[in-house]
């Protein structure tokens, strides 16, 4: 029994560590989110989002490089960007335009732009985008995460989008992916047109060489019943999300 306890006592020590770090990392989380430079319409979305517990869930951690695909308008931006700014770095990519701005206030200088020569697009008569780019331009990253956009795109953006994320993290690194909740086999028709089926997900991006690490029921939501498209006003704000966990293998 003596031989194991050193074991039992570095085991212990390196859970608290683990629990330090991210205590730290939750900090800066909380004051991201108290930031005056959030607008009402996105603080409104707080509760719904659970920033604090979707990161936790992903192993954020304040000292990471980090890559967010297709920031959007910036509303995970303004909380990543400040969380890692000091240890680590943030880094945006793809269908970035709407942060150029978000770049140059006070507390986000660092944030870098990246694989600007990417040209996401749709092609004529398609519903989806296609996605052209070669690499992320950056290497040995601990992290990629991207937030309801993998319904954007057609196949081949999607498996563009795994590869280069892949590509770009080190081993261990992993790929967090949030999306609209889809029924698993439906056919596309106009509802469903902004979901994605989960399984479809994940056996796409296993296929890119990622394992499967978890799923999270944070963004469950009952009362979604996968019929309506999620800009309806019965489920707009609350649709049912899956939110998964990949790694890229060691």
């Amino acid at each position: 029994m003596k031989k194991f306890l050193p074991l039992l006592l570095l085991a212990a020590s390196i859970s608290s560590i683990a629990a330090d770090n991210f205590d730290a990392t939750a900090e800066k989380i909380k004051s991201a989110l108290k930031a005056e430079i959030r607008a009402e319409a996105e603080t409104d979305r707080d509760k719904n989002r659970k920033a604090l517990q979707t990161l936790e869930f992903f192993g954020l951690r304040d000292d990471m490089k980090i890559i967010e695909l297709i920031p959007g308008g910036g509303w995970y931006t303004k909380i990543l960007a400040p969380v890692v700014s000091e240890k680590g770095q943030y880094y945006a990519a793809i269908g970035t335009g709407r942060i150029n701005d978000l770049t140059k206030e006070s507390g986000f200088e660092k944030i870098k732009i990246v694989a600007e020569d990417a040209k996401l697009y749709r092609k004529d008569g398609e519903r989806f985008y296609s996605l052209d780019a070669d690499s992320l331009g950056v290497k040995d990253l601990d992290m990629v995460l991207t937030f309801r956009n993998y319904h954007n795109f057609a196949e081949q953006g999607r498996r563009n989008m795994n590869k280069l994320a892949f590509e770009a993290l080190k081993p261990g690194g992993v790929y967090a992916v949030v999306d609209h909740t889809a029924r698993h086999m439906e056919e596309p028709n106009a509802a469903n047109k902004r979901r994605v089926d989960p399984v479809l997900a994940i056996k796409e991006i296993q296929e890119a060489g990622f394992e499967l690490v978890d799923y999270s029921d944070l963004h469950y939501r009952a009362d979604d019943e996968l019929r309506y498209e999620v800009g309806v006003k019965s489920v707009t704000g609350n649709t049912d999300r899956w939110t998964i966990k990949f790694r890229k293998p060691n």
